[in-house]
């Protein structure tokens, strides 16, 4: 109940309450309990004999005019039908409105000056706006909503005759078979028949190679996959060509393709759609958001990432094994993050024995007064040994790589290795340290998931069926302010989402560690 009474008060990310039906903002005021007796809600008629009670305080919902973050559609192409979960209420849970709302921002911010928000111009130059600092990656302005995730009542497909294609882009992550697994299951709950779900091998490259030809997922086929790191269907990064693979979507008379990979898989399941619409092919496109490195934008966490930062704690414990154990020891720990520093974050928050993290997003520097060296000579002076967790896209611009300007075949940025050069340039400065360097990259990325993140690849492989079969396309999902949200892939594509150098997490972990900021 607390959760559907806040719900009524959704905030637009111009850090203003969205006016209720009645036309004036209303908040949720928090008072002192007063002495005097509270009179029992009242019960409503319809629930009087059921197991628990539901009161009749009244929560608005959002006008009909308020904006939202619309999704493609080819539902003016299609015709509707019952859902075949309809007979059972799906099974007993019930059915999600195209009208529910999920607030795409879930702070109202009462000036530039509180902790994570971001001051910017109003777009009619007039009075100052605020939002969340990590937002200004977006290009362009969000509506205050986006659409609810889940099974609608009515669908758009026909189940016994819809074809569908499951993908694996990109890098390994953990939790990709466990979505492989979820959507073959729920597919078939629809009513897909055996043998019309393709798994389409190595990546994109795998609706055209002949070498690498798809096979048949069944239920059977994917059972017991979630217990094993990596992908069954095999993946690779980038050198699609989209033409080739809508021709081929065609001929196989293919109606739903599931994609699922990071920025470069969804930037590809975009690219897809749109070549299916301008060749008049009617079939829906939908990402599933892979990414180790939690770097897809609005989305609060990307699957696999829960478990990376578990098995990276691992890593982190073993430096302060092998650093307190040496004289002046220090262990130096590389973990995954080109552009995002998510994981090197959070593991060191969880970890509880870093001194030092460097993360892409916080420049810094090694020489001078206010330099990591020298704050790292501190902590070997105070304590006999340091653990130091830097992500891999950390430093790029000491290391000159940001001159390069040189992308792999995803288009992300190659790096220069920034392990092995801290470990020169931490030995080159402390002449008589024992510098113990590890690397668990691989090690992270090719695991199973943790329970957490299991059932999360569960929830978003069954969203993603249930968007395809509500006529949507062009679409990705996850967790959005704690809730299940469709959203366009060209949004979420934009930029890679970025720790906050303002924002209240790493101000956490720099508060729990004492650590400066090394300018």
């Amino acid at each position: 109940m607390a959760a559907a009474l806040l719900g009524a008060v959704p905030l637009g990310l111009t850090g203003s309450p969205i006016k209720t039906r009645h036309g004036s903002p209303q908040l949720l005021q928090c008072a002192a309990p007063k002495r005097t007796p509270r009179s029992r809600p009242h019960v409503a008629a319809s629930n009087a004999g059921a197991d628990f009670a539901v009161t009749n305080f009244q929560v608005e919902t959002p006008d009909a005019s308020d904006e939202v973050l619309e999704c493609p559609t080819l539902r003016h192409l299609l015709r509707p039908r019952p859902s075949p979960f309809v007979v059972n209420n799906n099974f007993g849970g019930g059915f999600v409105s195209d009208e529910d709302r999920v607030a795409l921002s879930a702070i109202k911010f009462a000036s530039g000056e509180s902790a994570g928000a971001k001051c910017i111009s109003s777009d009619d130059g007039g009075s100052d706006r605020w939002l969340e600092a990590s937002m200004e990656q977006l290009c362009v302005p969000l509506p205050p909503w986006g659409l609810r995730a889940g099974a609608r009542e009515t669908i758009w497909f026909n189940p016994a005759e819809v074809h569908a294609a499951i993908v694996t882009c990109g890098g390994l992550c953990p939790g990709l078979n466990d979505v492989v697994q979820g959507l073959v299951s729920k597919l078939t709950d629809y009513g897909v028949p055996e043998g019309h779900i393709l798994g389409i091998r190595y990546g994109f490259r795998g609706f055209y190679d002949r070498k690498a030809k798809p096979i048949v997922l069944t239920k059977k086929t994917v059972e017991g996959i979630q217990l094993e790191g990596g992908t069954m269907l095999g993946t690779s990064r980038g050198g699609a060509d989209m033409k080739q693979i809508v021709k081929q979507i065609d001929l196989w008379g293919i109606d739903m393709v599931f994609v699922v990979g990071g920025n470069g898989g969804n930037a590809g399941a975009a690219a897809i759609q749109e070549e299916l619409e301008k060749n008049n092919i009617i079939c829906s496109v939908v990402g599933v958001p892979k990414s180790i490195d939690n770097d897809i934008l609005l989305i609060d966490k990307t699957f696999g990432f829960d478990t990376a930062v578990e098995e990276a704690q691992r890593a982190l414990l073993a430096a302060k094994v092998e650093a307190s154990s040496a004289y002046r020891g220090i262990g130096l720990v590389k973990l995954m993050g080109r552009q995002s520093g998510f994981i090197a974050m959070q593991a060191s928050m969880a970890s509880g024995v870093v001194d030092i993290c460097l993360i892409p997003e916080v420049p810094f520097k090694l020489a001078g007064e206010n330099g990591m060296l020298a704050y790292l000579e501190k902590v070997l002076t105070e304590k006999g040994h340091a653990v130091v967790c830097v992500a891999e896209g950390a430093g790029q611009d000491i290391l000159g790589a940001e001159d390069d300007r040189k992308c792999d075949a995803s288009g992300n940025p190659i790096l220069k290795d920034v392990g092995p050069w801290l470990k020169s340039e931490i030995k080159k400065y402390f002449k008589d340290a024992d510098v113990k360097y590890i690397d668990p990259s691989y090690l992270i990325r090719s695991i199973p998931t943790i329970s957490g993140d299991r059932i999360y690849c569960k929830v978003l492989a069954h969203n993603a069926v249930h968007a395809a079969f509500a006529g949507y396309t062009g679409v990705t999902m996850g967790l959005v302010n704690t809730h299940y949200c469709y959203l366009p892939i060209r949004t979420v594509i934009q930029a890679p989402r970025r720790v906050d150098p303002r924002g209240k997490t790493w101000n956490r972990l720099r508060v729990s560690i004492g650590q400066p900021n090394f300018v």
